[in-house]
């Protein structure tokens, strides 16, 4: 259902990403396009709205989809930043890595 809608939304121009914070402990994220790089103190997503960096302590990625754009991340969540999209060619993402 999540692909129907995003396919749907991405013809019409629309972007939609949602991102839920349980208690600073759990944070689900839509709209997901590729994970660049983790470890327990920070997780860098691209998105479509652009890159998203999570800052915290013990964080671990709970689910990864790119099929549903879903990532969930469990830990300390401490901040959530965006910024803008960079350059695809210089990076190669951690899914195009391990799929080499």
């Amino acid at each position: 259902m999540i692909s129907e809608e995003y396919s749907k939304n991405q013809i019409k121009g629309d972007t939609i990403q949602n991102i839920i914070m349980e208690n600073r402990r759990k944070l689900s994220i839509s709209g997901v396009l590729d994970v660049l790089s983790f470890d327990d103190q920070i997780v860098i997503l691209e998105t479509e709205l652009g890159m998203l960096t999570v800052k915290g302590e013990d964080l671990r990625i709970n689910k990864l989809s790119l099929d549903s754009t879903e990532v969930i991340i469990d830990g300390n969540i401490s901040s959530l930043t965006y910024s803008e999209k960079q350059d695809k060619k210089s990076s190669g993402g951690l899914l195009n890595k391990i799929f080499k």
